[in-house]
This record gives structure tokens, C-alpha cells and sequence, in this order.
């Protein structure tokens, strides 16, 4: 059975072979001088099959329109073939998405930044239909005399009655000159708004509005304090205050009912805090409690979540559940018996989201009086949430609150620990069966409830044709809604502008839409339909030539540009050959739209194909088979010229060069590379350069090769002045060049001797071997920078010989002394005894280094120094049982290296200079670094995280010593023993603030980080990183204890933020705490 064929029908032939064929033509068109119609279809590929199926346009087939356009269901990134929904999205926002649900459907508060607050009780306001009744009805001439007045009754007028669904608050909270990026307490701007509001709205002469913040906000609280003795009443009980509000406990508590016992409780007042009664002119004791006296229309009672820490003077909220019910009695809590029903209903939930208090969102759940629905206020978003206050399901949570609603016994076996918000349905024991239900919720983030009294038989819940679309209607000048509450005429006239101009932007954009989708429909209906009738059948048929480039940007531009052939045209005006692979045969039906509807040109038909063009490709191509065959046989040349077989060479050429034209392919001409065979070999002076010099070996070629690259030079470079140099192989060196290479040979032999002779002076200390020193001997100090660079400069060889050589060693002893005093400013190197000598301790790490005094005798004859101003040293034994002033010391405690040499170790060295060493200057100069790195900035430290019980070897003597030239990661990274973390740090950061780093990165709780500095512990938090020592490039190592459990440092970064602020600032400097109204300017 035969394998089935599974390769395309066209299937391309490789390109390899193409070339061979078209070469063979031309050299035919070359041959005869004469070009038929074959040859024209063939080299202009007009003979290959029209594409079906490619992938991607191909280059060599005019006839291939494959992928010019995506496939029926594709798309692209950008163009004329971009998604629908992207190209809609870039027509910019849609305003008709911000279109109000419906007249009944609430409107949303932009939140500006941190403005959740002011729009939570905002919203509470609006919602309460008497106030914003009693708000319209202020006069036009109290609200421009009244900036808050005026703004809030433009605010509301937009959320009673716009299109929009949500409203941009910004010109309210300017006036009030809030800072927008600042999150506030709600219950504290509450109060606030209705101080400013009932001052404001006492200018008003209108009795419904002057007084409507006390009517409905404001009821009465005594204070009474009653004698135990004689059963009077203070004179101050008999005072009564006004209250907007009730400040409830909630911690200890569960219950609305509780908190509100403990609120009226009686406190009893005795021992020292007795009570002095006037009547029985005596220290007494007493009772004291808060009396209610009256009552408002809404009561407003604020849950105090927030508690104050006095060890950290900051606030804490509490997050234990709290129930609260449905429906308040509050006829029993009045001190005086009142013959108004004093039942009030939830109407309104403020909800606190997060666990800290300086941080957060407020949202607000609050119900419409005319529908009894509740509705949750999320900044701009509202939602629906039924007839319960935390949605309608029982059994599953609510998202946006975290809640989650069940069902649970009445009574005090109620669960009000869980968390979330909850609601239950309970009835109390004693009642009957024809007893209504109370409801009772539950929540772990409620922060201001509000309940409103009931007038008459109120059912709440509304039948379900009570809540359908309030229809809003115009009637003269005001707006008119089903609920009677009306705008003034001013207003309404402004939101029905607002309106109109909302409505006509919606059209606007709507018009823009389709104008544009029908616009992109019709463009891709259009390529399609061309494209489909683009190809040639035959190769009889008419056709005409378009350029592909101008092809694609039609094909994927929305807006395609004039159409333009030029790109394919030759300087006669034809279609070029050479530009095959950049254009398309097109049918006569296509180019006819194409052209009837974009214009430009120029036409290039069927037998516009150019003849001297074809004529003059046909003669490069001869020549570049003559240049190519005469390149390979000069290569055969130049090959046995490097292997040395050719020994008839009569010009010099640069042998790497030549070397790298031989490994370069064959080409049909010179190229740029050929250019400058003995540029290399040629010196400054125009002759031919020593082959001594660096780079300028070379190579005797034959005559013929020669006159090869020398064309191909000339060719490439015919505007070099110098041309391509000859050199004969009779050519002598250049004798200046020649001159300068021996000197410089000579110079470098004589360094070299010098240096050689300066190791063998210098055997131990060009080495960097450590010399033995014994007592009362005469040793000289030198410094260690200089003597590391006269080592590195003996020691240089190979291309290193050029090293910088090392100062003169006067100038150098003399940095070590003093103006003033002319002493030693460097104290002596530390010494230690071992096995019978003195060994410097680290001469590496020290500023001088010992040398012997042979040493130094040959250093002043070598460098420059004198004898008799060199800083000697003299190492003696310490003798305890006296001093002498003049003699300056080092003492060295030693520490034992082993055993045996214990006894040894506790000699103490002294070491005595001359001159003897400055202290007042060296401290100076000490003082002076230690306050530049104290000072530091932006400097990096690093921390290890240590896991294990303790940490390596490695990383004790890292955190010991600080090496900052070092380069280290600054990734986090993974080491056998744990992590290391580089942090940027200044000298005052604080170590609480770095523990707070490594938190972040490292994930170690801070109460539970050892951090350490080698093997001492860093525990200090207040303390500065320069005030424990710790520098840049100090290495720190920190361990987990693992005592405390991990906590979000959300929490820590809030706590510590109220921590900065030693005073909260509040709505200080805002018009809410100001004496006076703004006024309109």
C-alpha cells in the first residue's frame, strides 16, 4: 500500500534552486541581448500559482494574498481588525453606563480618595425624607449667603433627581475644605455637619427649615445626683443638655438593650469620691445617673468601637459581635412618663470595614422610607438588598459586608459572638400568637445606628406595588415626585440642564459608536470583498502592479492612505525587477476600486516591466560569476601563502588580515571589509611599520594576488586620500619607528633589571611574607598602601608592565608626621609573640607596616628617601613597674593560641616610635571620620536569617567585620543556612524600623526577631542604627524565635502611623470647626 502524500499541492520549491534558475535566465538575456515573454514571467514570478491556505504572505509569489487579513473569526492587536469591544473602548468612557437604574433606584457618592466617610453620612441625611424636604425649602438668598448651605442642597438636588448614577461630591468637600486623601471618623463629622448646619440654617426664615436639625436630631439629658441622706436633687440635676447623639459602650457588651442599662445605669458615689450636698452641708454619699428627658424624631446612637490604650496612646477597635434590634421601645428608658409612642424603627446602618482605626471604609446601609427597601451605599455603587437590613437570604453572606444571615432563639441565649452581621427573627415569651415578630441583628463592624420614631400604624414593609419606579413629573417651576417633596425652582432648573446635557452626551457618544462600527463594518466588507477578487487567474488576463506595503496599510488601517506605487518604480518610470518581493498582481476588477476610490498611482500595467533594467541586471549578474570565480582562486592562493607554500611573494600584506579575508564566504562583489590589506602594517610616517611593533605582522603574496585586494580596496574606498598603500618586498622599515622600538626595548630591559633586582633587596616583602621581629631591634614604619603598590609595580609582568610606579618615598614619610607638631599622626601596628618571635598581627588590615632597617636603607637608595627621616620603631617588653612620658605605646592584650603557648601569649610588646606618636592630632582626625560615618545616607547593610539554634561560622566573622568595597546582591537570595537581605538605611533609622524591614522582607514577626551584630545582641528599638554601630556594609545575622504568632503587619503599620501623629489633627483647620459660615465670594 502506498503512503498517502502528504504534502501541498503547493508545495514551494526552495530558494536555492529559484536562484540557479533566474541566474541561468539572465545570463541567457546577457547571451542573446534579447528578453521574451518567458523570461519576463519567470523573473517577475508572474507564472507561480495563485496561494491558498498560507500562513503568512509570502515574499516571492505576487500572487499570494494570504494573511493580509485575520481569518472569519480573528483579530488583531491594533487597526481596522482590533476586537469590537477594545475599538469601542477606545472611543473613550460610555456615559450612558453611568445611567441611573431607574427614578426609585438610589444614586451613588464618588469617593474622592478617603471621602467614604462624609458620603456614609451624607447618604443617611439624603435618605431621611423630612430633612431633605426641610433642606428645598430654604430661601435662594440664605443658600448664596451660605456656601455649605448651597452646595449641599445642589448635592442633593443631583441625588433626588438627576440621570446620573452616581454624583461627584468634590464642590461640597471643598467648601468644607476637607482634605481628600485623609480618612476621618464619620461619627465625629456627623456631629460636626449638624453644628454648622443648624447655625447656618438659623439665617433662614422659614420655620420648617430653621429649625429642622433640632427637630429632628436633638433630644435631652440630665445629669442628676441625688443625696443618700436627705434625698435631694443637686441644683445642677435639674439642668438640662442637649444631645444629637448617644455615646454607647459596646466593649464588655452584647446587646443594644445592655449597652443601654450601663448608659442609664446608676453610679454610686462614696469613700473618696463622696458627693458635698449643700442642704446637709456635708461630705455624703450619693447617686449619680443620666436621665433622658426627651427624645428625637431620629435617634442617632453611636457605638464606641474605638478604644483608647493608654501604654501606647493609641486607639483599638473592638470587633466583638453586637445585636441590636429591628424595632426600639425606648418608652420605658424616659425619665418622665410621655404620652407619645415612642417606638422607633432601624432606618439606617453605618458600617466600619477593617481592624484598624485610623484605616478602613465606611459603607452604609439604610432604608427608603416611601418603599421600605434597604439599599447599600458603597461610594458610587448601590445595591439592593430587600427588606432586610443585610440582604434577603437567611442563609448565605453578602459580600460587600462580610455577613451572614441566621436564625437563632430569643432571648439572653442569643449568639452575638459570631462574626459578621446577622439578623434573627425572635419572640419575646410571654407573647401571644397575634404578637408581631421582632427581628434582631447581629454585627462585628456596625458603628452608628439610627432609628426613627414611628408616626401612627407603620408596617415597614411595603406591599409589592408600593416600591415600583417613582414617576417624576414638572409642574411650573419646580420638580414635583410621588412623595410631594418638591425643588425649588432655581434647582430644578439646573438639573434639568444637568439632565439635558447628560442625555445629549449619551447621544453624542452613541452616534460616535455606531458612526464608527458601521464606519470599521463597511472598511472590512470593503478588504474582504476586494481581496477576494485580488488574484490573477492566467497569465493572458490584464493585471496591474501594487506595491505590497501600501497593500498592508490599507488592508489594516481604518482610515487607509492615498494609494501609492512609487516604492516599486524604477528611475524609468517601470516596475522595477528588483523590487519582485515588495509587490502583488492585482486583477483589473480590484485595482479599479482600489484606484477609483484612493486616488494616487501610478498605474503600472501588465507590460510595464522595465527592459534596461532587465538588461543591466543580466550584466551584474555575468560579472558577479566572473568576480565570484576569480575570488576562489585567489583564495587557493592566499590558503598556501599562510601554510607557506608559496615562496614567490613580492608585496607585503597584514597576515591577520589576510587570515580573516580567507575565512570569509564568497561574494559577488567587494564589500567593506575588503578594504585596507596593509592599513596595519603601514606606521604614522607613511612607510612600512617594524614587524616588532604590536599588530603589524605580515605576509609576502604573489603579484597577482596582490593586484586582486587591491582593486577590491580601491573599489570599496575610492574617497580614502591615502588610498591602499603599497609595500614591495625590497621596502625597508620606517627608522624613526625603528629608532623608538629599540629605545623602548632598551628602557624596558633596564625597568626590568630594576625591578629584578628590587625582589631580590626585598625577598620577604615582595612576597607578602610576615618578618620575624625581635626586641631592642631598630624596624622602620612604611605606609601599607605604599608598600602594596610598590609590590604590585616589582611584580608586574606581560602586559602589566606598565603599572603605575609608587610615589617618592620622601614626600610619602612626611604625610605621616603632623604640621603642628611634627610627630607621628598613624599609630603603630599591633604585634603578637609566637613561638620565639614578634609578628605584626594584620598587615594587611593596618595603615603602617614593620619593615627591617636593610629594608629601608635600600628603599631611600631606590626611591628617594633620606636615611635620617624615617619613622623608626623599636620593640621592648612592657616593664609594669614603671613608665616614662616621653615614649609613646601600643599594648596588645594577646589571646592564647594554643596550649602551650599560653605562657608565651601573655608577653605585652611595646612598641617605641620616633618621633613619637601625636594623640591630640590622631584624635582629631578620628573624631572627624567617626562624625562623616555617622552621618551616613543611603547606605546598605545586609541580614542573614539564621535558621538553626545558632549561626555558622561564616556569618559570625561577616557580621564581626564590615568589608563595603565588597559587591553583594542586593536580591534577596538563599543560603545554606537561611536567607540574606540587603536593605537601604540611613545612620537615623531607627532599630524598630529596621526590625520593621526585615518583617516585610523575611516574614519574621518583630516581636519575635534576635537581631544581632556578630555576637551581640541588637535590642534597643528607640536606639539609632549609628547609635548601636552599625555601618554600611555591616553585616547583621537575626534568628526566629518563635514565641509570639504571626500577625498581619497591616496592624503594625496602622498602629504605627497613629503613633507618629503625637496629636490627631481631626477636621482641625477645615469649616467644620471654624466659628463662622463660609460666605459666597
Amino acid at each position: 500500500m502506498s503512503r498517502p502524500t502528504t504534502r501541498n499541492k503547493n508545495k514551494r520549491r526552495k530558494p536555492v534552486d529559484d536562484a540557479d534558475a533566474t541566474c541561468e535566465i539572465f545570463r541567457k538575456i546577457h547571451t542573446t541581448g534579447k528578453v521574451t515573454d518567458d523570461d519576463v514571467n519567470h523573473l517577475y514570478m508572474i507564472c507561480k500559482p495563485v496561494c491558498q491556505g498560507c500562513r503568512v504572505n509570502t515574499k516571492d509569489n505576487p500572487n499570494c494574498f494570504c494573511g493580509l487579513i485575520p481569518p472569519p473569526n480573528g483579530s488583531r492587536k491594533n487597526g481596522l481588525w482590533q476586537k469590537m469591544s477594545e475599538i469601542i473602548q477606545a472611543l473613550g468612557p460610555d456615559p450612558s453606563k453611568d445611567l441611573r437604574a431607574s427614578v426609585s433606584s438610589p444614586a451613588g457618592l464618588t469617593n474622592l480618595g478617603a471621602t467614604c466617610y462624609a458620603s456614609s453620612i451624607l447618604q443617611c441625611l439624603y435618605m431621611n425624607k423630612l430633612f431633605r424636604e426641610g433642606l428645598f425649602c430654604v430661601e435662594e438668598g440664605v443658600l448664596k449667603q451660605h456656601a455649605v448651605l448651597d452646595q449641599l442642597a445642589r448635592l442633593f438636588a443631583q441625588l433626588h433627581a438627576s440621570k446620573m448614577a452616581f454624583i461627584d461630591p468634590a464642590p461640597f468637600i471643598k467648601t468644607l475644605e476637607l482634605d481628600n486623601g485623609v480618612q476621618q471618623d464619620s461619627h465625629e463629622f456627623l456631629t460636626l455637619l449638624l453644628s454648622l448646619l443648624e447655625r447656618c440654617l438659623s439665617h433662614s426664615k422659614v420655620s420648617k427649615a430653621r429649625t429642622i436639625v433640632q427637630d429632628l436630631f436633638r433630644g435631652s439629658v440630665s445629669h442628676v445626683t441625688t443625696c443618700s441622706k436627705c434625698g435631694k436633687d443637686s441644683e445642677a440635676s435639674s439642668k438640662m443638655e442637649d444631645f444629637y447623639e448617644l455615646e454607647l459602650n459596646v466593649k464588655g457588651l452584647k446587646t443594644l438593650d445592655e449597652s443601654l442599662n450601663e448608659y442609664l445605669s446608676i453610679e454610686e458615689l462614696d469613700g473618696d469620691n463622696q458627693y458635698f450636698c449643700e442642704s446637709c452641708n456635708m461630705r455624703v454619699n450619693a447617686i449619680r445617673s443620666i436621665k433622658l428627658r426627651s427624645l428625637p424624631d431620629v435617634l442617632n446612637l453611636q457605638l464606641k468601637r474605638y478604644v483608647f490604650l493608654p501604654k501606647t496612646t493609641a486607639k483599638k477597635k473592638i470587633s466583638s459581635a453586637f445585636a441590636f434590634p429591628g424595632e426600639l421601645n425606648m418608652h420605658g428608658r424616659l425619665s418622665e412618663t410621655s404620652q407619645v409612642d415612642l417606638v422607633y424603627d432601624l432606618s439606617a446602618v453605618l458600617i466600619h470595614k477593617g481592624s484598624a482605626a485610623n484605616s478602613g471604609h465606611y459603607i452604609a446601609h439604610i432604608q427608603d422610607e416611601n418603599t421600605g427597601q434597604w439599599w447599600e451605599f458603597d461610594d458610587e455603587h448601590v445595591s439592593n438588598l430587600g427588606y432586610h437590613p443585610f440582604g434577603e437570604g437567611l442563609s448565605t453572606s453578602t459580600k460587600a459586608t462580610r455577613t451572614e444571615s441566621v436564625y437563632t432563639p430569643c432571648g439572653e441565649g442569643m449568639d452575638a459572638s459570631a462574626n459578621g452581621n446577622h439578623f434573627e427573627t425572635i419572640q419575646p415569651q410571654h407573647a401571644g400568637p397575634s404578637m408581631n415578630h421582632v427581628e434582631i441583628f447581629s454585627s462585628t463592624d456596625a458603628y452608628m445606628l439610627m432609628y426613627t420614631r414611628r408616626h401612627g400604624n407603620k408596617d415597614v414593609k411595603r406591599v409589592a406595588g408600593s416600591d415600583g419606579p417613582t414617576n417624576m413629573e414638572i409642574e411650573g417651576d419646580a420638580f414635583f415626585l410621588q412623595d410631594g417633596i418638591s425643588l425649588p425652582s432655581h434647582l430644578s432648573e439646573e438639573i434639568k440642564n444637568l439632565n439635558a446635557s447628560y442625555v445629549v452626551a449619551c447621544e453624542e457618544f452613541k452616534l460616535k459608536k455606531d458612526r464608527e462600527l458601521d464606519h470599521i463594518t463597511t472598511r472590512r466588507q470593503e478588504v474582504r470583498s476586494v481581496l477576494s477578487e485580488a488574484p490573477v487567474q492566467s497569465v493572458e488576463e490584464p493585471f496591474y502592479w501594487i506595491s505590497t506595503d501600501w497593500l498592508r496599510l490599507w488592508a489594516d488601517n481604518v482610515n487607509p492612505p492615498v494609494l501609492d506605487n512609487t516604492p516599486i518604480q524604477c528611475s524609468h518610470g517601470k516596475v522595477s525587477v528588483s523590487k519582485v518581493g515588495c509587490m502583488k498582481r492585482l486583477s483589473t476588477v480590484s485595482w479599479t476600486k482600489l484606484f477609483s476610490k484612493y486616488d494616487g498611482g501610478p498605474r503600472l500595467a501588465k507590460d510595464d516591466h522595465c527592459i534596461d533594467c532587465l538588461m543591466d541586471m543580466a550584466h551584474t549578474v555575468v560579472c558577479a560569476d566572473s568576480y565570484r570565480d576569480r575570488r576562489t582562486l585567489m583564495r587557493e592562493i592566499a590558503e598556501n601563502v599562510l601554510a607557506g607554500k608559496c615562496l614567490d611573494g613580492n608585496y607585503y600584506v597584514s597576515k591577520p588580515w589576510l587570515q580573516q579575508w580567507v575565512k570569509r564566504k564568497n561574494l559577488d562583489k567587494p564589500s567593506e571589509a575588503d578594504s585596507g590589506p596593509t592599513s596595519s602594517i603601514r606606521c604614522l610616517h607613511g612607510h612600512l611599520q617594524p614587524e616588532q611593533a604590536p599588530g603589524a605582522k605580515r605576509l609576502l603574496i604573489p603579484e597577482n594576488l596582490w593586484l586582486f585586494l587591491y582593486g577590491d580596496s580601491i573599489t570599496v574606498k575610492t574617497d580614502d586620500p591615502l588610498g591602499c598603500p603599497t609595500f614591495p618586498s625590497d621596502s625597508e622599515d620606517c627608522p624613526e619607528c625603528s629608532n623608538e622600538l629599540s629605545e623602548v626595548a632598551c628602557f624596558e630591559d633596564s625597568i626590568r633589571a630594576v625591578k629584578l633586582k628590587q625582589r631580590q633587596n626585598h625577598e620577604k616583602l615582595a612576597n607578602g611574607k610576615s618578618i620575624p621581629l625581635s626586641l631592642n631591634c631598630k624596624y622602620y614604619l612604611v605606609p601599607s598602601s605604599w608598600l602594596s603598590k610598590w609590590r604590585n609595580y616589582i611584580t608586574a609582568s606581560g602586559k602589566n608592565t606598565t603599572s603605575v610606579e609608587p610615589e617618592i618615598l620622601d614626600g610619602i614619610v612626611n604625610s605621616l608626621k603632623c604640621e603642628k607638631h611634627l610627630r607621628l599622626v598613624e599609630r603603630p601596628p599591633k604585634v603578637f609573640y609566637k613561638r620565639g618571635s614578634y609578628f605584626q598581627k594584620g598587615s594587611i588590615t593596618d595603615r603602617l607596616t614593620i619593615i627591617t632597617e636593610n629594608d629601608w636603607k635600600c628603599f631611600c637608595e631606590e626611591w628617594g628617601g633620606l636615611e635620617e627621616k624615617g619613622i623608626s620603631a623599636v620593640i621592648e617588653e612592657n616593664n609594669l613597674a614603671g613608665s616614662c612620658e616621653e615614649i609613646s605605646t601600643c599594648v596588645d592584650q594577646l589571646a592564647p593560641n594554643n596550649e602551650a603557648n599560653n605562657e608565651n601569649d601573655l608577653r605585652q610588646p611595646v612598641i617605641r616610635t620616633c618621633p613619637e606618636i601625636c594623640e591630640e592630632c590622631i584624635g582629631e582626625r578620628e573624631s572627624c571620620e567617626l562624625m562623616q560615618k555617622l552621618n551616613y545616607s543611603d547606605g546598605d547593610i545586609y541580614v542573614y536569617l539564621v535558621r538553626g539554634k545558632e549561626a555558622p561560622k561564616s556569618i559570625l566573622e561577616a557580621s564581626e567585620t564590615s568589608e563595603p568595597d565588597r559587591r553583594i546582591s542586593k536580591r534577596s537570595r538563599r543560603t545554606n543556612n537561611g536567607n540574606l537581605v540587603n536593605f537601604k538605611v540611613s545612620a537615623s533609622t531607627s532599630v524598630y524600623q529596621l526590625k520593621m524591614m526585615i518583617w516585610e522582607s523575611l516574614g519574621v514577626v518583630k516581636e519575635n526577631q534576635i537581631l544581632h551584630k556578630g555576637s551581640r545582641i541588637i535590642d534597643q528599638e528607640c536606639a539609632t542604627l549609628a547609635d548601636m554601630n552599625i555601618f554600611p556594609g555591616d553585616k547583621l545575622w537575626v534568628k526566629d524565635s518563635e514565641i509570639h504568632e504571626d500577625r498581619d503587619i497591616a496592624d503594625e503599620l496602622s498602629d504605627q502611623k497613629m503613633n507618629v501623629q503625637s496629636v490627631e489633627e481631626g477636621f482641625r483647620g477645615t469649616l467644620l470647626t471654624a466659628n463662622i459660615s463660609s460666605q459666597v465670594v
